[in-house]
């Protein structure tokens, strides 16, 4: 790696915004890469992936003690728990393991970008204050955002390197064996419909169908998490990051029938985690009909966060504008991002 110019640590690097975060790195051009996940990765010109157990200190300190040159870190790291409580403790842990293993060595870091969401404003519980605002008044805990972010704000405390906390709606972009990964969550749903000769039915709530929503396009946010990091007027702030544009499923949802060339029939109310259990032999079958690139029905299976996501019988959306009022100017339109991802999906032969 090099020794002299700027230098990021993605943690999470495998995942659909750490994955795209990644590829916007070296596209820039300037920017040598770690890359830290569980499963590696196979090493490219400036980048470089190396396995290892984040809630594991010993593991993570040996793993990072090498990279006295990272400039900026760059948190995306994940992993799912059953309830709100028991998210806390293993992604508390991991942030702290990794800014405790590096901080000490790389006497050049200057800033650590935290991957946030709404959760910090109260989201995930039920109808909050929209739009949400970076100021908004917390809520009550458990919520393991507002803890890794404390967390920063007092270990940054007189030190030199600054911190920002960057807070997307739900995240569309390809990546695969992600939980969170909506856009997964409808192109496989569709594709397994259109093969068992069915309409396309929103499968949420009733209430949902016609909330206001947005999302915010992996590459979009990928822009914005170097733009908070490495312009000095964001230190030590918060920023919400979206599409710039809202929308409702029920004007959605026809449109995403007709790409996939369905009829569309009205929502019916089901769990696909429940629904969806049985279909891995129908998967394994259009793998092969279809001659797909053979992708696991783990790997393209998101289905309790299409059910979370799909629950939502109220607004969901935040403010925007201070990004903009920082300097950041670019929008995507939700719409387009879908078919463009659906496309790539297509072109990579993850569905047929």
């Amino acid at each position: 790696m090099s020794t002299a110019g700027k230098v990021a640590l993605v943690v999470g690097a495998n995942g659909v915004i750490g994955g795209n975060l990644v590829e916007h790195l070296l596209e820039l051009g300037d920017w040598e890469v770690i890359g830290l996940s569980r499963r590696g990765g196979a090493d490219r010109e400036r980048l470089r992936y190396v396995s290892v157990d984040l809630l594991d200190p010993v593991d993570t300190r040996e793993k990072l003690a090498e990279f006295d040159s990272v400039t900026h870190v760059f948190y995306t790291a994940y992993q799912d728990r059953p309830s709100w409580a028991e998210l806390v403790v293993p992604n508390l842990a991991m942030l702290v393991n990794v800014v405790e293993a590096i901080e000490p060595v790389a006497a050049g870091l200057e800033h650590i970008s935290l991957m946030q969401g709404y959760k910090v404003y109260g989201a995930h519980l039920g109808p909050f204050k929209t739009p949400a605002r970076e100021d908004d008044a917390g809520h009550m805990p458990p919520e393991f955002n507002v803890d890794q972010q404390d967390f920063l704000v007092r270990r940054q405390a007189g030190k030199s390197w600054t911190w920002s906390a960057i807070r997307p709606s739900v995240v569309a972009g390809f990546g695969l064996g992600n939980p969170l990964n909506l856009a997964m969550v409808i192109a496989v749903y569709a594709s397994i419909s259109k093969e068992l000769g069915l309409p396309l039915r929103f499968p949420g709530k009733p209430g949902a169908y016609d909330a206001l929503l947005e999302m915010t396009d992996a590459g979009l946010l990928a822009e914005a998490t170097v733009w908070a990091a490495t312009d000095p007027a964001c230190a030590n702030q918060a920023f919400n990051i979206n599409n710039g544009d809202l929308f409702r499923w029920s004007e959605l949802w026809p449109k995403i029938a007709e790409y996939f060339e369905l009829p569309v029939a009205p929502p019916l109310q089901m769990s696909l985690a429940t629904v969806m259990a049985d279909k891995e032999p129908l998967w394994d079958k259009m793998t092969e009909v279809h001659g797909l690139a053979g992708h696991s029905y783990r790997e393209v299976s998101s289905w309790a966060f299409g059910d979370f996501v799909f629950s939502w019988d109220y607004d969901m959306f935040a403010d925007g504008s201070k990004a903009r009022r920082f300097g950041f100017h670019r929008y995507v339109e939700t719409e387009r991002m879908f078919f463009d991802i659906f496309t790539e999906m297509r072109k990579r032969r993850v569905i047929p």
